[in-house]
């Protein structure tokens, strides 16, 4: 439905910046989502992959534990385990993709060991944990992916309602008022247009009138 906007030469102007700047924004957000979409693509793939490599890495590092308690004990285990301290460090940082930001996890860890006295243990405790350490880091980075892929998915999604809102609601409401102005604005002028004939068709006879008479 065309918006109540008087015919006026200056409305016109105004509605026809209005459609141009609208028109350049749905080319800029359609861009915008192109980009987002390729880019979340991408990062459900890594996923994907990483959901694969962290379900292996923790079913070896259990496998590995199970090995463990087999050859030493699960209370021998238990004390053993104890006594490991390895500190952990996560740093969160962030990159931006079409203004949302993605984030970064780095994990790393500092060993203060040795833990426990190499005899009476076996290789597979060293081995175990390896394989939990692994594990961890890799864990790591599909939280990094899952929240960057959930970050992005809530922005795909806003883009589209604005380029939906702008494609079917906005430019065309924008081009019917534009017609509609511009048809009442040419209507209009043909009317003056008729009136200023008649006016000096009116005139042209009044002189004729007059010079008949002198």
């Amino acid at each position: 439905m065309a918006r109540n906007v008087a015919p006026t030469r200056s409305n016109l102007l105004k509605l026809t910046d209005e459609l141009k700047f609208a028109t350049l924004g749905h080319e800029l957000l359609d861009q915008k989502r192109s980009i987002l979409v390729v880019e979340l693509l991408t990062l459900v793939d890594q996923a994907v992959e990483y959901q694969g490599r962290v379900d292996k890495a923790l079913a070896k590092a259990s496998d590995s534990m199970q090995h463990t308690v087999m050859e030493m004990g699960r209370l021998r285990v238990a004390n053993l385990f104890g006594a490991v301290t390895i500190d952990s460090t996560i740093e969160l940082t962030d990159r931006k993709v079409m203004g949302v930001r993605i984030p970064r996890v780095e994990t790393t860890f500092t060993e203060n060991g040795p833990y426990f006295s190499p005899e009476g243990t076996t290789l597979s405790v060293e081995q175990t944990l390896d394989d939990y350490r692994d594990a961890l880091q890799l864990m790591g980075r599909l939280a990094e992916l899952k929240v960057s892929i959930m970050r992005l998915a809530r922005e795909v999604k806003k883009t589209i309602r604005k380029v939906n809102a702008l494609e079917k609601i906005v430019i065309p409401e924008l081009k019917e008022t534009l017609a509609y102005t511009r048809g009442r604005i040419e209507e209009s002028e043909r009317e003056s247009f008729m009136l200023m004939k008649q006016v000096k068709e009116r005139m042209d006879r009044q002189r004729e009138r007059q010079a008949e008479v002198t």
